[in-house]
């Protein structure tokens, strides 16, 4: 059994990004103090979910990789001894902006990065208008508590990228996540898109026979064009092991350092009774590369 106590942290964001960014690095020192060596945060921490609208003045609130926000975290990390996964508005050149996470080791250093690669554009997630896909491939980033697959969000939808990185050798596979209903939608359509979320990547880890980390915003944020409007991000951050079964999870309503302890071993064990890469049928898979089989 080799043992790694992670955190997860699911907290609200709002538009004062100090007071923000000030109550992430309290509970990642809130967690390290309770034993974790890996912590993980959701997607775009550092501020409320922008892409509500599409408008050009905000692509102000992206910064370069070091920037303001990333030596915050890798100076915490550097301090604390832990690795963090980290996830920022990445402004890579005029005009040239991608959702990024970036892995700090426990020095402090950037282990690795990681630009989102599926890019969702549907309406309240316009991303497409801010985003560039990313092109750094699916390449998992080693650290000293294990190599890391992390993806984004929208990338959770697809086996594909949780299979490259699991062919890549990932010890665990990692979603910062920002993801929740529109108010207006029923008790039960809302139930369903929940359901699917938790459903698809508890699909990943079983059928990669890896742990997997999702960690979810919570509260709700108002459109900035509409504020009466908006999303209810339904928190539920979660941890599932190598077969699919739940570790632990966080609440639809609140913040919350969700702790958890992964039996990295079990892998091994499960991939010895499951062999689902030994099966795979490699030669018969060519048409993945189309976008249909007409």
């Amino acid at each position: 059994m080799r043992s790694l106590r992670t955190a997860l942290i699911q907290q609200t964001c709002s538009n004062d990004k100090d007071a923000t960014l000030g109550k992430t690095c309290a509970m990642i020192r809130r967690a390290v103090a309770d034993g974790a060596l890996l912590v993980v945060l959701q997607e775009l921490h550092a501020g409320p979910y922008f892409c509500q609208v599409e408008d050009p003045d905000l692509f102000d609130m992206a910064e370069t990789i070091p920037g303001a926000d990333s030596r915050v975290i890798a100076g915490l990390a550097g301090e604390l001894g832990v690795v963090i996964v980290a996830s920022l508005f990445e402004r890579r050149a005029p005009g040239l902006y991608h959702n990024t996470a970036v892995v700090f080791e426990n020095d402090g250093s950037t282990a690795g990065v990681y630009r989102k690669m599926h890019i969702p554009d549907d309406p309240g997630f316009y991303e497409k208008f801010y985003f560039t896909p990313g092109d750094l491939g699916f390449n998992p980033v080693k650290t000293s508590v294990g190599t890391l697959g992390v993806l984004v969000c929208w990338d959770q939808w697809y086996p594909e990228a949780a299979r490259l990185m699991a062919l890549a050798g990932a010890d665990l596979l990692i979603y910062p996540t920002a993801i929740g209903w529109d108010p207006a939608d029923s008790t039960a359509e809302q139930e369903r898109q929940r359901d699917a979320w938790i459903t698809v990547q508890r699909g990943h880890a079983v059928a990669n026979g890896l742990p997997l980390l999702a960690v979810n915003r919570v509260g709700f944020e108002p459109s900035p064009l509409h504020p009466e409007t908006g999303i209810k991000f339904w928190g539920s951050s979660f941890a599932a092991g190598p077969q699919g079964e739940l570790l632990a999870e966080a609440s639809r309503e609140n913040e919350e350092i969700l702790l958890v302890d992964l039996d990295l071993g079990r892998s091994e064990t499960v991939r010895r009774i499951w062999p689902f890469l030994r099966d795979r049928r490699i030669d018969a898979y060519g048409d993945l590369l189309k976008r249909y089989r007409d």
